[in-house]
């Protein structure tokens, strides 16, 4: 179930008198709107607003014709059919949203900061994406600059927001409550918010939250400037037109969005404990995988112990042919007359290994380095970086390849540049797994066929697949779980940013079941991954 599209579909009901019955006794809305003129009128003599603040306030009307129009303060007429976007019942009225707010709808002024102090800014930050209102992420006024705050500069209790500036926060419609308030002090909007205070005895300001906020879309596309800074101007927001319900339609209709709000949040909270529980699943069938617990062994199997030595074998004939280096410290596990584990260093001295569990009989211990060629690649300078060409990846395209499939990449080198580096360094290929070493570490991507790429230095490492002694879907599966994941991040470096070396990547412990075994747990893991995904699917 697409919850965000049916919160989406009950503010379109509300808005349109579709969601609760009308009630014959209601004061209609006319007869309210009348009354908030009056009222305006009331505060401009007391005070309270300025002359301006009510000079572009209109009166909305259907004529004789059933045609609506709208009269200005000067008298004239003109006919707005064409602007009305759909019917409502007839004790509705429609209005500019100016008519009926309480203050000019305008921005905050641009602040000064101060490390501490008595009123704090709210930014566009403070408005979240996720529909929230977070003030601990507010600074503090400087002191010094108080005085040109005015008392209606201040936010109250249910004001609307609407940021106002910059593609992405741009529109973005929030409402400030007083559970919000978790400092308890004054707070002012700075000069990239746009604040909305309605007539708090005549409207419910959550019901005309509620209307922005289901055309917030329209103030998101009507920003006008250059595309990382555009501006939501305060006379779209003032003359947007909503449709105004009685009083009590209005409170009965935040009484039913509420509710039913609460309960697609609860479902909401259902989905992410089933996907929670979804994805703890498939790290206890990785677990089980690892250990050899998924499928049964097969005795005709050929043990893992001599894949190891024509892996070996392997290895030293490509050391030979100067198509690969001997590791300068070059470690090797094997198992004692004692039955225990060990790992012998290039020294030729021995140490004990702890195993992390046992495995099946035809299985091995070994590390990463035993099975893989761990590379990198060929450095290339920012300056060599193209356009368009053959993709080059670092590790954020790694990432989303790991996830996706796919990626939308924006940087590449030219054909001849990733030509010399095949020839001369060698390039990712089919079966060969891709490794971010940098950042969001340890995300794996398997190399496909027809796959032709470059890939940054350090950022990426390469699992050279040359031995063909591992099934590249269970050596991914091997690298995802717990066994692999808990070791890259507990021996990982860098001060700020996690990094995982060559040489760290190549003494990771590893599990190697029997080429046969390796295709049997891919299968099974497939199988029951697909059922997962298609539980997650149908609640999504």
């Amino acid at each position: 179930m697409d919850t965000k599209a049916l919160r989406q579909k009950i503010l379109d009901l509300a808005i349109r008198g579709k969601l609760v019955p009308q009630d014959p006794n209601d004061e209609p809305a006319s007869v309210l709107l009348e009354r908030i003129r009056a009222e305006k009128q009331q505060m401009v003599k007391d005070g309270k607003l300025k002359p301006k603040d009510i000079k572009n306030d209109t009166v909305i009307f259907k004529g004789d014709d059933n045609l609506h129009y709208e009269k200005f303060s000067d008298g004239t007429v003109k006919c707005i059919e064409d602007e009305i976007p759909f019917d409502v019942p007839n004790n509705w009225e429609w209005c500019r949203l100016q008519t009926i707010c309480a203050k000019e709808i305008k921005r905050g002024k641009a602040p000064k900061y101060e490390e501490k102090s008595s009123v704090i800014v709210f930014a566009q930050k403070c408005n979240t994406k996720s529909g929230f209102i977070d003030i601990s992420k507010a600074k503090f006024l400087a002191q010094n600059t108080l005085k040109k705050y005015a008392d209606e500069d201040f936010l109250y209790y249910n004001d609307i927001i609407i940021n106002s500036t910059g593609t992405g926060t741009l529109g973005r419609v929030g409402i400030y409550k007083k559970e919000d308030d978790i400092y308890n002090i004054k707070i002012v909007p700075d000069s990239h918010i746009t604040t909305v205070r309605t007539i708090p005895s005549e409207i419910n300001a959550q019901y005309i939250y509620y209307f922005l906020k289901f055309n917030q879309l329209y103030f998101e596309n009507s920003g006008v400037g250059s595309t990382n800074q555009k501006e939501l101007k305060p006379e779209v927001i003032s003359t947007f037109l909503i449709a105004i319900p009685p009083l009590n339609e209005q409170n009965a209709i935040i009484d039913k969005v509420n509710m039913v709000n609460k309960h697609l949040s609860n479902l909401d909270n259902e989905k992410e404990q089933l996907k929670e529980l979804i994805s703890s699943t498939k790290s206890k069938i990785l677990d089980l995988s690892i250990r050899g617990k998924l499928v049964p062994q097969d005795p005709n199997d050929e043990p893992a112990s001599v894949l190891l030595e024509r892996i070996r074998a392997e290895k030293e004939e490509l050391i030979k042919q100067g198509k690969i280096k001997r590791d300068k410290k070059e470690s090797v596990i094997f198992k004692g007359d004692d039955n225990s584990y060990y790992l012998r260093s290039s020294d030729n001295n021995s140490y004990d290994v702890a195993m992390i569990f046992n495995l099946p009989k035809n299985w091995e211990w070994c590390l990463l380095g035993d099975i893989f060629n761990v590379s990198s690649s060929k450095r290339v300078l920012k300056n060599e970086w193209k356009s368009s060409g053959v993709p080059f990846y670092r590790a954020r395209e790694i990432v989303k390849l790991s996830i996706n499939g796919t990626v939308d990449n924006d940087l590449f080198i030219s054909p001849e540049h990733y030509e010399n580096l095949r020839k001369n360094y060698g390039v990712p290929n089919a079966g060969d797994l891709m490794v971010t070493g940098v950042g969001t570490i340890g995300k794996v991507y398997i190399v496909k066929e027809n796959d032709v790429f470059y890939y940054k230095d350090a950022s990426v490492l390469c699992f050279e697949n040359i031995y063909k002694a591992i099934n590249p879907k269970f050596a991914k599966l091997m690298l995802d779980s717990s066994l692999i994941q808990n070791q890259i991040h507990s021996k990982t470096y860098g001060n700020t940013v996690d990094t995982i070396t060559i040489s760290t990547a190549k003494n990771y412990l590893c599990v190697l079941p029997p080429l046969a075994e390796q295709k049997r747990i891919v299968d099974e893991i497939e199988k029951i991954f697909a059922v997962l995904d298609d539980i997650a699917n149908q609640v999504a």
